[in-house]
């Protein structure tokens, strides 16, 4: 059965340091989380080690990461 509620935590962004979680949040909205992406990598993106990731999670797949993968 397809619902046709949003999924509010669909798109999960996270910040992490060195391997730590430092935060995260969730969105429903694909452009809302790109969106939350680009700010949080020009907030966040001076902690040491710090690397960024938004997944799509109910497509499983990863969107964007920064620094880019080598």
């Amino acid at each position: 059965m397809t619902s046709t509620t949003p999924d509010r935590e669909r798109f999960h962004l996270t910040v992490s340091s060195t391997g730590r979680l430092v935060m995260h949040g969730w969105w429903e909205n694909d452009a809302v989380a790109r969106g939350k992406f680009v700010s949080w990598v020009g907030e966040y993106g001076t902690i040491p080690g710090a690397r960024l990731t938004l997944v799509d999670e109910a497509e499983a797949r990863t969107l964007a990461v920064w620094p880019d993968a080598e």
